[in-house]
């Protein structure tokens, strides 16, 4: 028998979770209801819009009807503060790219949008800070200060992969060094989400503590190198165009690259020591 569990709506979360589905909702239906654009960075914000609404409904439905207590596979508490990082991310990079690239000060719908989703990104955030708990708890792992900068590492990952260009990074080994190196701690850290989320934890070969401590050294190590050597290559092979006026989308992704690469090595010093104060100084 299904049991309805109104209290899941009434709770500061529930509340804030139904103020995000109706934002997401009004921004990508003032979006699409102006001209359509095959840009890239257009797809990216719909994508971004719909998806976070599509996620939220469901969360709403599964904790409403008390199906997540029926997913013993699942950390449901896991899921939820990983989608919370993730859709602050995303929306937050919607809420900026959307009115740099497709607003006008007489274009109200997109105006619109943009501010909705900004209300959307201020609602996400405040849900991350709603479901965070206390370091040190391995059951709700994401929740935590080191599992949400996972999602943030990944996140950002993502980010440089959407502004790589295969012919630029292929000419160069120093550059193939970079991109594996992002291809590298992005696969460590989804592995960490994953099998957090999946409760498969004790299949690592060592204490997660260690192995989280250990991964994230390495990817300290390893982004320390790709910092110094992609805008080696980058910024002194490929020097901004003279015919660039505001834009130069091949130039700028080069510098969003090399400013991503440093954000994310602050982002994995960060986690390091969070991991080592968690391993050698919490008894």
């Amino acid at each position: 028998m299904v049991m309805l569990d109104f209290r899941t709506l009434a709770v500061p979360v529930g509340t804030v979770r139904i103020l995000e589905v109706i934002f997401t909702c009004v921004s990508f239906s003032l979006v699409a209801s102006v001209n359509h654009s095959t840009h890239s960075f257009w797809t990216w914000c719909m994508f971004t819009w719909c998806f976070c609404f599509c996620v939220t409904v469901l969360v709403i439905i599964v904790e409403f009807f008390g199906i997540n207590g029926k997913l013993p596979c699942i950390s449901w508490d896991d899921f939820t503060a990983a989608f919370a990082m993730l859709a602050t991310l995303m929306v937050l990079a919607a809420s900026i790219i959307y009115p740099i690239y497709f607003t006008c000060p007489s274009c109200g719908r997109q105006i619109g949008a943009s501010v909705t989703s900004c209300l959307a990104f201020i609602l996400y955030a405040t849900e991350v800070g709603l479901t965070r708990t206390k370091q040190g708890d391995i059951s709700s792992f994401l929740s935590t200060v080191p599992g949400l900068l996972k999602v943030l590492e990944a996140f950002v990952a993502c980010i440089i992969f959407i502004c790589l260009d295969q012919v630029i990074y292929s000419a160069h080994p120093g550059l193939q060094w970079c991109v594996a190196v992002y291809c590298i701690c992005f696969i460590f850290a989804l592995l960490i989400i994953l099998f957090t989320i999946f409760r498969l934890l004790t299949l690592f070969p060592a204490p997660f503590d260690k192995v989280l401590t250990f991964c994230n050294v390495l990817a300290v190590l390893m982004y320390m190198t790709a910092v110094v050597i992609w805008p080696f290559y980058t910024l002194k092979d490929f020097p901004r165009p003279n015919s660039c006026n505001k834009f130069c989308p091949p130039w700028d992704y080069l510098v969003v690259i090399s400013f991503l690469t440093c954000f994310n090595l602050v982002a994995y010093i960060v986690d390091t020591v969070y991991s080592v104060k968690l391993v050698f100084f919490t008894g």
